[in-house]
């Protein structure tokens, strides 16, 4: 079992940036992908970013390369998701979750086991 539990969330102008932190509890996060998820209002969810602590891999969504990263410390079970040059088309609804990510065209493939409630970002100026 693997609680999850975000924060970092808020109100930031388009071309801010934020940090959102993954606090993990119950597991390692050695077993497990961590990704980062986004769901607007109207859409369906969107994979962001994963990453794999224990071998380094991470696969991120076209519409964030460039601008987002995310990172992993395993020694705090912390999985980060910093986010810069933000736009208004990023506002929504932030989980992350455990699980597994894999290549897929666009951005990655998923299956998640444990999900977070989630923490709201609004880029408005």
């Amino acid at each position: 079992q693997v609680q999850l539990v975000e924060s970092g969330g808020g109100l930031v102008q388009p071309g801010g940036s934020l940090r959102l932190s993954c606090a993990a509890s119950g597991s390692t996060l050695d077993y497990y992908y961590i990704g980062w998820f986004r769901q607007a209002p109207g859409k369906e969810r969107e994979g962001v970013a994963c990453i794999s602590s224990s071998e380094g891999d991470t696969y991120y969504a076209d519409s964030v390369k460039g601008r987002f990263t995310i990172s992993s410390d395993n020694a705090k079970s912390q999985v980060y998701l910093q986010m810069n040059s933000l736009r208004p088309d990023d506002t929504a609804v932030y989980s992350c979750a455990a699980g597994a990510c894999y290549f897929g065209y666009g951005g990655f493939n998923y299956g998640m086991d444990y999900w977070g409630k989630g923490t709201l970002v609004t880029v408005s100026s």
